[in-house]
Order: structure tokens, then C-alpha cells, then sequence
């Protein structure tokens, strides 16, 4: 191996050298839970953070590479840290550093796999995603890519002796292996001719603009399957719900982000050109992504259902910023292009947090209560004041609502988004605003949407007697939750510091940088110029606390001290039951009925003589049935016509045999 400036490659090659070593320790030891949750998965932990601090310091440096004795003969594996992948390392550790200990409190024996053969996969899938982000050629990025997919497919087929588990499994590793032969198709577009797969060669290819659109849209097809772009989103709200909690979060708040950390790489490092059209099919594709999931999460039942469908939404918003940032660039717009990427990488950044965070509160809950329906849940914020608690801090960070990180990241975009009248196109001046609205809808419902979510499972009352014996998080779950939610309050606070370690990676993608350039002070930050807009989170935070204290001191002193106790105001009905409380369905019914165009909605309404009556109602994917279903009854009516040739006995196959031998001698002749 020759390695050029090593120290924080050195680091993350020996990062994957411990995971991978740690898996294995558990592959040996399958049912010995106390070494693996104590012992095992505290150490990946700690990795984790290593890992997050080499990607800290390799956003300072130059970039380093190195070549590896592994692969084929005369095809070695290439690595490189730069801004990007470092930026990238830098949230895969932080999230999974939380993920991980999390992991240690949350495994248990008889669910589904071995505890020691799951640690293996867990591990493999970090390795798996670490090295996508280090790849240098399109060779090492192929065999991370499809080894990250086979280990989480067996990572969220975990309880595979349930034929829906199994079956969510399947639609993932479809698609995931669809999209990579849209990836390796663009690969093979940017090598240009010249059949070397480095990234390097691809670099200097300059391709006309035909090969690099062709390049683009497998790039944009291929890495939005693994993402969850419309129309290939279908795999993730099965295979979230499928996989245990761990697991995903870490799909969600991290596998997500290495299809963006793809998409990033291919449209603005290794093709040298981009288009304008490239960004407004992005940006479009985006926001029709982000409604549609911001939508379909706010009618779900299921609350990981709900925050799969989130996903998706948050993915939109990233897409977006994207396309947002393509276009600035190529107006030559850079530093409103950086402004743009910056928002979009900080959004990556903090959907990490949080929404692993919440995917992490999902699986305490599921662990205590036994229920994932919203319609059985209630009142847990008295059992589970712990994860309560917690899980309020990235519910407010995934609404968007200040100080937590989500509001600044999409303040950003929406800044970005109010600076595009100033391009040159008066037609993308005239059209961008409206999706500006798109952007701000998106954003108003997903808050609309956390509302549902946390207050139908942790307020009100236990919907169900058995949800008064909920237990809190043991003392693992407790110290992840704590550092995830510790994350959104941080990068929530500290906007000025990260966006000036976001400098370094927009600075490589768009040749400008963003952060201390467009910050007045610690305490501020500004978009575009401190008269337009400016955002201080830590003022922001002292006035909402201000504001607390004067109402408690004008409680105090206004107080004439007269206690008066009485029931709570409810219509005259002096029974209050949790039956009165708002449903999830009653939460999800305005937006099915604003907008019922948008689902394929299947009702079961009962008769007003049913002595027991029922109602069933749910909202499914047209896209589903427009789109895949169609293309697998044809795909079974081929498969059948084609068993007809497959008949079981040997004189048939030897009759078979004989016709193309006679076949093959009549062309050769």
C-alpha cells in the first residue's frame, strides 16, 4: 500500500479494519449476548466516534489516497479522502456512534437472527458504507455498494420467519440491485472510451453534453432507487417497518445519505460540465418526492411507516437542494450555489440525528409496549418519561422548529430558494418561486405530521390497559438517545461552526465557499447579506427562555393563592375515556380528504345497524399499483409460459439437447 499524507485515511482504514474484526469476534461467539452487548458493540461505538473525528480533520486537508494490494490482478482498489467524503464519514460516525451503543441496550436473544451473526452483518454494513465513501474507482465502489445492499437485506429480513418481513426484504434487494446496474452504466458512460475505471480517468474525460446527461440520469436513477426518489421509493416504507430499530436508523439516517454522497460525487466532481435542465428535473423531482411523502406519512398508522414516509419527504428536501445548487452553478452563481449545497449537506447532517434518533424511540416503544399502531398507543410520556423526553428534542428538530438543527438547515434552502429571481432564466425567476411554496408546504406539513406523531404516543392516555406496565430505556438506549438528541441541539446552537466546516466541501464542488464568509459573528449567520435575512439561534434560544421565566414570575406574583380543583371541561360528559382522545386516523383525515386524488384509499364503513361496528380505512400507493404491479403479473404470465418448456422428465431435456445441437450445425455449415 503507498499512501500519500495518511494520518486521518490511515484512520479510517483502521476503523474498517476494527469493524470488521469486531463482527467476526461476534460470528465466533453467536449466543453469547453479554460479550456482544457489553463489550462489542460499545467498542464500535467508540470506532464510530474515531471515525467522525478523521473525517473532522480530513476537511482540512488536501486529499489523500492510497492504493490497496487487494482486488484483481492489474485492478487494485483506490481510495481518497477529500471534503466530500470526509463530510460524509463525518455524519456516518457521528450517527452511528449513537446507533451503536443504542444497539448494546436493544438486541436481545429469540428475535430472529443470533445476536453474534447480526453483530457481523451490522459491522460489514458500517464497512460496507464506510468504504463507498472512500472509493477511488468505480471497481471498489461496486463491491461496497453491493456488499452495503446484501448485508442490509439480511439486516431487515432479521425476523425472516415472518413471510412479510421476508417479502419487504425482497422489494428492497430488487431495487437495490436495479439501481446498481443504473450506477454501473454511468460508470461505464464517464470512463469514455478509455477503459480505465478510476476516478480519476473520469475526471479528465470531458464528455460531450449527450454522454454526460446519459451519465446523470443513470447516476440520478441508479442512486435514487437506493435513496428513495419517486418513482423507485416503493422498497422504503416496507423494509423500515421489516427492520429492527438499529437498523433502521441506520438505513434512514445514514444508507440514504451514501446515495447522496453518489449522486454529489458524480454531478459535481467527476463530470466536468452540468446543465441546466439537470437542475430543474432535480429540483422538480425533489419537491415532488418531498410532498408526496410528506403526504402519505401524515395519513400512516404505523408510526415506522410514518417516519419511513418521512424519510422519503427529508430526501425530497436534500434532492431539491440539490437541483437548487446545479442551477446556481451553472449560472456561474457559486456562492449562492454554495449557500445552496450547504443547506443540503447540512440537512443530511441533521436528518441523521434526528431522524435516527426517532427511529431509536420507535424501537424502545415497540420493545416495551409490543405495538407499533398508533391506534394502541397513548400516554406513554408517564411509563417513558426517559424516551418521552428525548424523542420530544427530535420531534421538534425534524419539524423544522427553532433553535434545533432542522430549522437551520432548511432556513437555508428556503434562503436559497427566495435568491433565485436573480438569475439570468426569467423563466426559472417566474417557476422557482412556486417551488419555493412546494418547499414551504412540504416543510408546513411535515410539522403537521411530528404533531400526530408524538402526541398520539406519548400524550394523552394509555389507548390500551396493558401500556401502564411500559418500561423506560435501559441504561444503553438511554446514552444513544442522549447523544443523538445531544447532536440536534448542537448543531442547532452552532450553525456558524458547522457551516464553516462546510466550507472546505462546497468549496471543492462549486469552487466557493460558504460559512465564515457568510457569517457577520459567532452569533450570527446570514444567507446572502446580513439586510436581507440574518438567524442568531442562541438569541432565539434566550428569549424563548426569557419568555418562561416572566411567565412563571408574573404566575407567582399575580397568584392570589386560592386553590380551586375541578373536573377538566368535557362537553357535559362527566366519563372521560382515551376513546375520546383524537386518533391517528382523525389526525391523517383532513389530508386524505384535501388530498384524496393523491391515494388509492380502500374504506370499510360500517352499517348504522351493525351491532358491532367497524371501521377500516386505508390510504395505498397508486404508484404501486400504476406502475409495479402491472410489470410483475407480466413478468409471472412469462414465467408461467416459459415453465411450460420444463416438464421433469430427462427424454424431454435430451429431445431439447438434440434440437439445438441440429440447430447449432445447421448455422455453423
Amino acid at each position: 500500500m503507498s499512501l500519500t499524507q495518511t494520518l486521518p485515511l490511515d484512520v479510517a482504514l483502521g476503523v474498517i479494519v476494527f469493524w470488521m474484526v469486531t463482527g467476526f469476534l461476534g460470528l465466533a461467539a453467536p449466543h453469547n449476548l453479554r460479550l456482544i452487548a457489553r463489550i462489542l458493540f460499545p467498542a464500535s461505538s467508540v470506532a464510530s466516534l474515531v471515525l467522525a473525528g478523521a473525517g473532522l480533520a480530513g476537511l482540512d486537508d488536501l486529499p489523500q489516497t492510497a492504493i490497496l494490494a487487494l482486488g484483481l490482478p492489474d485492478l487494485p482498489f483506490h481510495m481518497r479522502l477529500d471534503a466530500l467524503s470526509a463530510f460524509f464519514l463525518l455524519l456516518l460516525g457521528g450517527a452511528s456512534a449513537g446507533i451503536s451503543i443504542y444497539s448494546a441496550g436493544y438486541f436481545r436473544k429469540g428475535e430472529g437472527t443470533a445476536p453474534g451473526l447480526h453483530c457481523l452483518q451490522y459491522h460489514l454494513f458500517l464497512v460496507a458504507m464506510t468504504t463507498v465513501m472512500l472509493a477511488d474507482d468505480a471497481y471498489l465502489f461496486m463491491v461496497a455498494w453491493e456488499t452495503m445492499a446484501l448485508a442490509s437485506y439480511f439486516l431487515v429480513t432479521s425476523n425472516h420467519k415472518i413471510p412479510a418481513i421476508r417479502s419487504a426484504g425482497f422489494l428492497y434487494l430488487l431495487l437495490a440491485h436495479i439501481g446498481a446496474i443504473g450506477i454501473l452504466l454511468c460508470f461505464g458512460a464517464m470512463q469514455g472510451g478509455h477503459g480505465d475505471y478510476t476516478f480519476a480517468t473520469m475526471r479528465a474525460s470531458h464528455l460531450n453534453e449527450f454522454w454526460a446527461s446519459a451519465a446523470f440520469l443513470l447516476a440520478l436513477f441508479g442512486f435514487g432507487a437506493k435513496a428513495g426518489f419517486l418513482p423507485v421509493h416503493v422498497w422504503l416504507p416496507e423494509a423500515h417497518p421489516a427492520a429492527p430499530s438499529p437498523i433502521s436508523a441506520l438505513m434512514s439516517g445514514v444508507m440514504l445519505k451514501t446515495a447522496i454522497y453518489g449522486l454529489l460525487r458524480v454531478t459535481f466532481d467527476l463530470l466536468q460540465i452540468q446543465l441546466v435542465w439537470w437542475g430543474v428535473l432535480a429540483t422538480t423531482l425533489g419537491l415532488m418526492t418531498a410532498l408526496f411523502g410528506v403526504m402519505f406519512a401524515a395519513v400512516q398508522s404505523d408510526m415506522k411507516r410514518l417516519l419511513a414516509y418521512s424519510s422519503i419527504e427529508n430526501i425530497g428536501i436534500i434532492l431539491a437542494g440539490i437541483g437548487l445548487a446545479l442551477i446556481f452553478h451553472v449560472y456561474q452563481a457559486n456562492s449562492l450555489a454554495a449557500l445552496a449545497l450547504a443547506g443540503t449537506l447540512y440537512h443530511c447532517l441533521n436528518h441523521a440525528f434526528f431522524k435516527s434518533l426517532l427511529f431509536l424511540v420507535t424501537g424502545t416503544v415497540l420493545h416495551s409496549t409490543r405495538e407499533r399502531s398508533l391506534g394502541k398507543l397513548g400516554g406513554l410520556i408517564r411509563s417513558m418519561p426517559w424516551v418521552a423526553w428525548l424523542g420530544l428534542v427530535g420531534t421538534i428538530a425534524i419539524a423544522g422548529l427553532p433553535p434545533l438543527n432542522g430549522f437551520v438547515s432548511e432556513w437555508l434552502l428556503l434562503q436559497a430558494f427566495l435568491a433565485t429571481p436573480g438569475l439570468p432564466s426569467s423563466y426559472l425567476s417566474m417557476m422557482v418561486p412556486v417551488g419555493a411554496a412546494a418547499f414551504v408546504l412540504a416543510v408546513a406539513l411535515a410539522g403537521y405530521v411530528m404533531v400526530k406523531f408524538y402526541g398520539v404516543i406519548f400524550l394523552g392516555r394509555p389507548r390500551e390497559a396493558k401500556l401502564v406496565d411500559a418500561h423506560d430505556a435501559n441504561w444503553p438506549e438511554r446514552a444513544g438517545l442522549g447523544w443523538l438528541a445531544l447532536g440536534c441541539v448542537v448543531l442547532g446552537l452552532a450553525p456558524v461552526w458547522v457551516l464553516a466546516a462546510l466550507s472546505k466541501t462546497t468549496l471543492l464542488l462549486t469552487g466557493e465557499g460558504v460559512g465564515l464568509e457568510g457569517a457577520q459573528s459567532w452569533l450570527f449567520i446570514t444567507a446572502t447579506s446580513p439586510e436581507r435575512s440574518s438567524y442568531s439561534p442562541v438569541l432565539f434560544l434566550v428569549g424563548i427562555i426569557g419568555a418562561l421565566m416572566l411567565a412563571v414570575i408574573l404566575v407567582r406574583k399575580l397568584y392570589h393563592g386560592r386553590v380551586r380543583r375541578g373536573p377538566a371541561w368535557d362537553c357535559g360528559f362527566p366519563q372521560q375515556t382515551a376513546r375520546m382522545q383524537d386518533t391517528a386516523e382523525g389526525f391523517g383525515q383532513p389530508i386524505k380528504q384535501i388530498f384524496e386524488p393523491i391515494f388509492r384509499i380502500d374504506r370499510q364503513v360500517p352499517s348504522p345497524f351493525d351491532d358491532h361496528p367497524h371501521y377500516h380505512g386505508i390510504a395505498e400507493d397508486k404508484l404501486w399499483y400504476a406502475l409495479y404491479l402491472p410489470v410483475a403479473r407480466l413478468v409471472e404470465r412469462l414465467s408461467a409460459a416459459i415453465s411450460i418448456l420444463q416438464h421433469g422428465r430427462i427424454n424431454i431435456y435430451l429431445v431439447y439437447s438434440f434440437a439445438t445441437l441440429i440447430v447449432l450445425l445447421f448455422f455453423i455449415r
